[in-house]
């Protein structure tokens, strides 16, 4: 058994190895963007900004899982970005269509008023409100204007304000639409009244409607549900907040009843955001994010078109204001017209300071994923990447026909020679979805592909050129003129909004390749992983950017159940995926050899949880048995076990040096490797093998959950305990562990002819599976030890089966039945 797991073991390192061997570091100057696209020149005589257009996409689903607060400051630190007003565009999706989240978004565009102009008068950073307010370092360091101290306490007053107001919604819209329901009750009553005359009368029933500020029903999501008002039955809904700006600068005023600020030479302009709730209906599968992701694609597609697409969690806010000109640094660079994203890494806040769980994830983001950019590119991971609308289309990239790769082509691809040279206008030569010239672009067969609505049709060529890098050099290849993305958009009217809700309709997806090569994919928990795959498979190419100061932060759960159930989706996606047609053994030859070895080991590394778990048995079992793995320490073993321990340790010291991570997170990550790998990615490949082989799916739920009493702890979900049946298998290994080292010392103590090596060996490798699970016990204690009773009860069972069965396999000398001696009288 050990050398079969030897075998698998080596076999996942060399997945996890391989693609690791060409790191690359990238770095961007934003001085020669904003030369190259923003400074006056003779393509460009007013030096307006040339940049192209990028639609923001901010997903959210339940509100009381997703406070309202935290989206609100999301989407402040978006429209506060340090990129062209008139070309930045915010969508937010609102999948559960409530109108605490839509009265929460008028809020926020309200404050943005302020706030934004305020950013950009003091050159504010972070722009998201509620950690700017709380950042811990000194807010007037080099601040140089005299009345940064009254406008930064004006503007923290109205924050605080703000936030009570978004904190009081709930409360308003129940008041509201309790005052209208009587309101609607006593008019029910009259009218019953009026026709009945003298009969007796029935009690009306009148429904509980929730009600609009302006005394209309809230279309969306009802606080109780009825019909075609309910999460899943409601209609679509599509609400522009603010308008989009005018082309020129607006400059503010002074000190008035409107501007509490001086804003005389701050532009005042905002973006154009939009709230988004797709219909839906009953029968139909909306494919959860993936399903509202596609949606906002459409209507943004009609809306605005922005050529690029950065999408992001409610949770996830712009932490640096120019993260997106870092972003189109690459895309706007020779060669940039054959990216399809720049994934950006994720950096968290309010984590433990130990870090108990590796949430960070930092080996994850800064070895693996930075390691992967010498290749096709990184994976996506879900938020902080900016798209190529045209690749998200499903078309392939520009030049696919010159470049291929081939079992020898390892790392790099080779050019191909043209059999043929297409007739077709350059801008067709762009959108293609084959490799035969009968793919090339033809708007006739589009419908069939995106759907009947013209105004999305017509829009695809257009975002791809407008996406196109600028032809100002020899070398650039599918380039487009300098100057021709400073023309105004066209104005929003009637119409255009129409047909953007036309599109986000529950019935626009049938019969079309929407979430099947169009769009975000369908099919999988990981969409994310799966529409990065399925782009890499076509030949494009994703880069890793990596920003001096974060470009992106959020939020992540520092519970130990939490993180358990986190750890758990990622993985059951990694399973659907291995039993999938995304498996990357069934890839295209478009995708380079270690491209494919990396997306393998994303499939494959749940598996590694079998073995592991036979792996952290093995010691306590020669504790019990008596019997080491090998049957002597002599020098032949012991050297092996120091050449192998000596050579992966130097491996971790050459990724920590060339990545920076530090060994504290390496060795976080290594604990939590083990903790996972027995619980969560255990139940993982349990759940997909039943799902393959039986049909039958099951889900693991929380059942019980102990708090701690000190509200005001910032990490006081650290000390959560809620029970979940993911926890079994690691107490399962630490008590046999626990309970093997006192058998071992017990029988060596009292042994003849006392083995002291066996003993040693078995006991070193219990202690290292025991440090191991450390994190996993002291979660598990909660706070000052407040362990929940469950914890102690399963303990108790699993010590006592243990025993029990280890007495039956190896009963004391002399007696071959279990129980010994003893018998009732």
């Amino acid at each position: 058994m050990s050398i079969i797991c030897e075998i698998w073991f080596a076999f996942s390192w060399l997945l996890d190895q391989l693609p690791k061997l060409c790191p690359i570091n990238r770095a961007t100057d934003l001085n020669v963007l904003k030369e190259k696209f923003e400074t006056p020149s003779l393509a460009n005589p007013t030096g307006k900004s040339d940049l192209p257009g990028v639609d923001i996409f901010v997903s959210t689903a339940d509100p009381e899982k997703e406070p309202p607060l935290v989206t609100a400051n999301t989407i402040l630190s978006i429209l506060a970005a340090d990129y062209p007003v008139e070309k930045l565009s915010c969508y937010v999706s609102d999948d559960g269509g409530a109108l605490l989240t839509f009265e929460a978004m008028a809020e926020a565009a309200s404050f943005a008023n302020l706030w934004i102009p305020f950013c950009r008068k003091h050159n504010i950073e972070p722009r998201n409100p509620e950690s700017y307010f709380s950042l811990k370092k000194d807010p007037y360091k080099n601040k140089v204007r005299p009345d940064f101290v009254k406008d930064r306490r004006r503007v923290k007053r109205e924050y605080d304000e703000f936030k009570v107001r978004i904190n009081g919604l709930p409360d308003s819209i129940r008041r509201r639409s309790d005052a209208y329901n009587t309101r609607e009750e006593i008019k029910a009553m009259k009218l019953q009244r009026q026709t009945a005359g003298d009969e007796p009368m029935e009690p009306s029933k009148v429904s509980k409607a929730t009600w609009m500020a302006d005394g209309t029903h809230w279309p969306g999501t009802w606080t109780v549900p009825t019909h075609e008002h309910s999460k899943g039955d409601h209609a679509g809904i599509i609400q522009v907040m603010l308008k989009p700006p005018s082309e020129e600068p607006l400059h503010g005023t002074t000190v008035d009843d409107n501007s509490p600020l001086d804003f005389t030479e701050v532009d005042i302009r905002l973006p154009l955001l939009v709230y988004v709730s797709r219909e839906k209906r009953p029968g139909y599968d909306h494919n959860k994010k993936a399903g509202a992701m596609n949606a906002l694609v459409r209507a943004s597609a009609i809306m605005s078109n922005g050529p690029f697409i950065l999408n992001l969690d409610c949770d996830h806010y712009i932490y640096n204001s120019q993260a997106i000109r870092e972003g189109m640094c690459f895309m706007m660079d020779r060669g940039g017209d054959r990216l399809c994203y720049v994934q950006f890494p994720q950096r968290f806040e309010g984590i433990d300071p130990s870090d108990r769980y590796a949430n960070h994830n930092t080996v994850f983001f800064d070895v693996n994923m930075r390691a992967l950019d010498e290749l096709q590119g990184p994976v996506y991971v879900g938020t902080g990447c900016l798209f190529r609308r045209t690749a998200l289309y499903g078309f392939d990239p520009p030049r696919s026909k010159d470049y291929h790769s081939g079992c020898c082509s390892c790392c790099f691809s080779r050019p191909k020679k043209s059999s043929s040279v297409s007739s077709a206008p350059e801008e067709h030569r762009a959108l293609r979805m084959g490799d035969s010239d009968d793919d090339q672009m033809n708007p006739s067969l589009f419908s069939k592909r995106f759907g009947n609505s013209n105004f999305l049709i017509d829009s695809i060529p257009v975002a791809e050129f407008q996406g196109r890098p600028l032809a100002d050099h020899p070398a650039v290849k599918n380039g487009r003129p300098p100057g021709a993305l400073t023309i105004p958009r066209e104005l929003l009217d009637a119409s255009t909004v129409a047909e953007a809700v036309s599109v986000i309709s529950c019935w626009y997806e049938d019969k079309t390749e929407w979430g099947n090569r169009v769009g975000w994919i369908y099919g999988s928990v990981t969409e994310d992983v799966v529409t990065g795959y399925r782009m890499h498979n076509r030949g494009w190419r994703s880069i890793y950017c990596v920003t001096k100061r974060d470009a992106f932060r959020g939020t992540a759960p520092i519970n130990l159940t939490d993180r358990l159930h986190q750890v758990l989706r990622w993985a059951t996606g990694s399973v659907e995926i291995f039993f999938s047609r995304n498996n990357a053994f069934l890839a295209s030859p478009k995708m380079k050899i270690l491209q494919r070895i990396a997306y393998l080991n994303v499939g494959i590394y749940p598996f590694t949880s079998v073995f592991l778990i036979v792996y952290c048995f093995l010691p306590a079992l020669s504790l019990f048995s008596g019997q080491f793995i090998v049957q002597t320490l002599n020098v032949a073993f012991l050297t092996y076990l120091l050449v192998i321990t000596l050579t992966l340790c130097m491996l971790a010291v050459l990724e920590i040096k060339w990545s920076g991570v530090a060994l504290e997170e390496w060795w976080r990550n290594e604990q939590f490797w083990l903790i996972g790998g027995t619980s969560a990615h255990l139940a993982a490949v349990l759940q997909g093998l039943l799902k393959v082989v039986a049909g039958i799916e099951i889900s693991f739920t929380l059942t019980s959950k102990s708090a701690g009493d000190d509200n005001d702890d910032e990490f006081a979900d650290l000390y959560i305990v809620k029970w979940t049946s993911l926890m079994i298998p690691p107490i399962t290994i630490m008590i046999t562990n626990l309970i093997a080292i006192a058998v071992g010392f017990s029988r060596t103590i009292y042994s003849t002819i006392p083995q002291w090596s066996r003993l040693l060996g078995g006991v070193f490798f219990s202690f290292w599976v025991l440090a191991h699970l450390y994190p996993f016990a002291k979660g598990l204690m909660g706070r000052r030890g407040r362990t929940p009773t469950i914890v102690y009860v399963w303990s108790g069972l699993i010590a006592i089966t243990i025993s029990l069965l280890w007495v039956a396999i190896n009963p004391p000398a002399g007696n071959n039945q279990i129980g010994g001696s003893f018998q009732f009288p």
